[in-house]
């Protein structure tokens, strides 16, 4: 099969074309011929080294058809979206023609929806539903904080909170994007200067809950953004890795605050978090329908992947990207 590899950490320059062995799928698997895949920041990350020994062939999610299922439950040819499970990480992932994906990681999908658009919701509208109302428990009616806003999973974030009757501010470093923002159904779209705090309580605006995926670099500020009793989630590190320096919870965890973590990479799939929790066949029928915002902004082919990783990295996708997989490369 041809597969797209990491033939050394750098930048999107060293994701090479190669030819591999066929995968073959153990008990408990399933072999995925692959139609296209999501692009995802954890990807770049893995990519350039900042997640330590990570697998060859990256990929965290894509959307294809069963050529295999040891278990016989998916029959060959059923239309299946797959997430983490550790692929890229752990095991080869899905920038390939094929992969192995442990079948807790595998949906059966029924959509009218092109490669392409399925493979663009599967890891931000997981991800974004478990953070808003798997640890958020965020309810209609409650005022959330989408910090990171224009991102991917920000923006699915945003997606799913305002179709849940929620009301959304939204943040970006950039005022040009603030219009995007506000036809995602944004109620107010604050400009991210490090200080949202400061500008919430100038507004007079009080928020309940706080979906984080600027991360580290912002945490006190979040953490001062809600009012009593409210909760911040922070799901990503759009800031850097660098941890909080000198963080006391005496002096920087408002009293009553909740502050939560979800890892999606690591625990959707698992016994404690199984895909089976995600409202899929809605998720997907809104996208197919238009209420929800879900395909990409951006496609590309399997041999455009290094200027693909090129405009995820910089910035220009304003939402999320997808690679399609042609068979006869």
């Amino acid at each position: 099969m041809k597969a797209i590899v990491i033939s050394a950490h750098g930048g999107p320059e060293v994701l090479t074309v190669t030819e591999l062995p066929d995968p073959v799928p153990a008990a408990g698997e399933v072999l995925i011929r692959v139609r296209a895949f999501g692009l995802n920041h954890a990807e770049a990350y893995m990519r350039a080294g900042a997640w330590g020994t990570v697998a060859a062939v990256p990929g965290i999610e894509c959307a294809g058809v069963v050529e295999a299922d040891p278990s016989g439950e998916l029959p060959v040819g059923t239309t299946v979206v797959a997430i983490l499970g550790g692929m890229g990480r752990t095991r080869d992932g899905s920038y390939a023609e094929l992969v192995t994906v442990p079948a807790t990681n595998v949906v059966a999908v029924r959509s009218s929806l092109g490669w392409a658009d399925l493979a663009a919701v599967p890891e931000v509208y997981a991800t974004a539903w478990s953070g808003l109302f798997g640890t958020l428990d965020v309810r209609p009616g409650e005022r959330v904080l989408v910090r990171g806003a224009t991102s991917s999973l920000g923006q699915a974030a945003v997606d799913l909170a305002v179709d849940h009757g929620a009301r959304v501010l939204a943040t970006t470093r950039n005022p040009a994007h603030a219009a995007l923002l506000e036809d995602l159904g944004a109620e107010h779209v604050l400009i991210d200067d490090g200080h949202l705090a400061d500008q919430v309580r100038a507004r007079g605006i009080g928020v309940d809950a706080v979906f984080d995926v600027v991360g580290n670099s912002v945490l006190r500020d979040s953490l001062a953004t809600v009012g009593p009793r409210g909760r911040v989630c922070q799901l990503g590190f759009l800031g850097g890795f660098a941890p909080v320096p000198d963080f006391d919870p005496i002096t920087d965890l408002p009293s009553g605050v909740r502050l939560s973590f979800f890892g999606s990479a690591f625990v959707l799939g698992t016994a404690d978090f199984p895909l089976s929790d995600i409202p899929w066949a809605e998720i997907f029928a809104k996208v197919e329908a238009g209420v929800l915002r879900g395909r990409p902004t951006r496609t590309f082919r399997f041999e455009e992947i290094v200027e693909a990783h090129r405009v995820l990295e910089s910035g220009r996708a304003l939402g999320k990207m997808a690679v399609t997989v042609d068979r006869d490369q």
